[in-house]
C-alpha cells in the first residue's frame, strides 16, 4: 500500500468532501417503484424526501491500477442545499465544513484553514439531483439502472464535461441507500459504506458554522 503524503491528504480530504458531500446529500428514504418508471424517475422518487442527512463514512480511494491510496473513517452531516460538515477521524484528523458559501478545510495538526468559495458545480450537482425533478435530472445526467434482488444500482454520467466526476454510482439495498462510487478523470476512484445512517435527523443550523480557531493560519483561495 502507498502510503501518501498530508498534503497530499489535505488536498484530496477537500476536494472529496466538496465533491462526495454533494454527492452524498442524495442519500435516501424511499417511495415504492412502478414498473412504468424511467431510471431517473425512480431515482428521483428515492430522492426528492431528503432533507438532511447523518451518518458514518468508511471511504476507501483507488488509483486507475486499483492500488489503495487512502482508508479514511468518520463522520458527515448534510443539509439541503449545500450545507455539511465532513469530519475525518483517521489517518489524520481533518475536518471541511459548508455554510452554503463558503466551504472551510481545517487541519488541527497544522493549526490552518483553508477558505474557499462553495464551488458553482458543488451546488448546482445536489440542487439537481435532490429537486425530484425527472426533468432537469435526465437533461443533465445520463441514468442507467441495474436491479438484482432488493438492490438497485443507478449510474450518473454528466452530459457536461465540467463536472467534479465522470461517472457516480448509488447503490440502494431494499430502497435504502448501501454504497456511493465515485470515479474521476484521472482514473482514481472512491468507494464509499455507509452505517448509523440517520434520514432527515435535526440538525442546528450551527453544525454547518464554522469557527476559525484562535491563532490558526487562514489561507483564502478563489
Amino acid at each position: 500500500m502507498i502510503t501518501p503524503s498530508r498534503s497530499f491528504i489535505s488536498s484530496l480530504t477537500a476536494r472529496l468532501a466538496k465533491g462526495l458531500g454533494a454527492a452524498l446529500m442524495l442519500g435516501m428514504a424511499a417511495l415504492p417503484a412502478h414498473a412504468e418508471e424511467s431510471a431517473g424517475d425512480r431515482l428521483s422518487r428515492l430522492l426528492e424526501p431528503l432533507k438532511t442527512y447523518a451518518a458514518d463514512f468508511d471511504q476507501q480511494i483507488l488509483d486507475a491500477s486499483g492500488q489503495r491510496l487512502q482508508e479514511a473513517k468518520g463522520k458527515m452531516w448534510l443539509s439541503r442545499p449545500g450545507k455539511f460538515r465532513w469530519s475525518v477521524d483517521a489517518p489524520y484528523r481533518q475536518e471541511v465544513v459548508s455554510d452554503g458559501k463558503e466551504v472551510y478545510l481545517h487541519d488541527p495538526d497544522l493549526e490552518q484553514v483553508t477558505v474557499q468559495p462553495l464551488d458553482e458545480r458543488v451546488t448546482h450537482t445536489p440542487a439537481l439531483l435532490l429537486s425530484g425533478r425527472a426533468s432537469e435530472l435526465t437533461a443533465n445526467y445520463a441514468v442507467k439502472r441495474q436491479q438484482q434482488g432488493a438492490r438497485e444500482t443507478f449510474t450518473l454520467t454528466p452530459k457536461q464535461a465540467d463536472t467534479l466526476f465522470e461517472s457516480l454510482k448509488l447503490t440502494f439495498d431494499s430502497e435504502q441507500l448501501d454504497m456511493l462510487q465515485m470515479a474521476d478523470s484521472t482514473g482514481q476512484r472512491t468507494a464509499i459504506d455507509f452505517s448509523n445512517v440517520q434520514y432527515n435527523p435535526s440538525l442546528q443550523d450551527s453544525r454547518f458554522v464554522f469557527q476559525i480557531p484562535q491563532g490558526a493560519d487562514v489561507i483564502r483561495e478563489q
